[in-house]
């Protein structure tokens, strides 16, 4: 078993990562010289594939405090836990929105925002429901591949879940920045000044992923009752671990 030390840099790791690449890309894809949203979409889905991928056997790999959050309403993860990655999560993204605003043009940041998610030509209840919506997807795929001791994590590790990301991203990028992620926006926000409508990147994937979680397990896992170990659930730590 991972300790809490181990767990801890493997979240703060993968977020900084997730932010660093995937905002990165927005602030390149606004100089016109990139593939604009595909290019986006790809970003985020690539390193979030590759670091669950990576990480996945030592803290589950889930840099995002609406998974932590949905993980935990399931049963899956102990209230410490979730509560030491939801902090690590945010500080790597804070520190990977930095590094990013220290290596890239000021001119070419400030245009972008820093990669900043922000809500464009839809109402705020409206972006709301699409958050709600796409973290919907994806936290029923991290459900399905990594929650769920049947699921073929083991197989193809993390590539599914960042292909949700990448498909969710190029349907809901335009309009809302696509996040998913609370710790995705907040690390922009608070590096970049821009926090015009952060509290959707909260409510609405937090939503999402609860529901997600919720029928997932009531539909297929109400019925199961076996406990699997962190080498065949990576996503979770489940009650039955304690804290070393």
């Amino acid at each position: 078993m991972r300790s809490i030390a181990e767990q801890a840099v493997s979240e703060f790791i993968g977020t900084l990562a997730l932010v660093f690449i995937g905002a990165g890309s927005v602030v390149v894809a606004t100089q016109g010289g990139g593939a604009g949203l595909v290019q986006i979409a790809l970003a985020h889905g690539l390193v979030l594939a590759i670091m669950v991928s990576s990480f996945g056997h030592v803290s589950g790999g889930h840099f995002n405090p609406a998974v932590t959050i949905s993980v935990w309403v399931a049963g899956k993860i102990e209230t410490a836990r979730a509560g030491v990655y939801i902090v690590t999560q945010r500080a790597g993204a804070v520190v990977g929105a930095a590094l990013l605003r220290g290596v890239m043009p000021e001119a070419d940041w400030r245009r972008a925002h820093l990669g900043a998610t922000l809500v464009n030509g839809i109402s705020n209840g409206q972006a709301v429901l699409l958050e709600a919506i796409l973290t919907f997807f994806l936290v029923i795929v991290v459900f399905a591949t990594a929650i769920d001791d049947r699921g073929v994590f083991k197989s193809v590790a993390g590539l599914p879940i960042g292909l949700v990301l990448a498909f969710d991203i190029l349907v809901g990028g335009p309009f809302t920045g696509a996040s998913m992620n609370p710790a995705r926006s907040f690390g922009p926000a608070l590096v970049g000044g821009t926090w015009t409508g952060y509290w959707i990147y909260v409510v609405g994937p937090v939503v999402g992923g609860l529901v997600a979680a919720s029928i997932y397990v009531f539909a297929f896992l109400r019925e199961r009752r076996v406990a699997a170990p962190r080498t065949e659930t990576p996503i979770g730590g489940g009650p039955e671990e304690n804290l070393p």
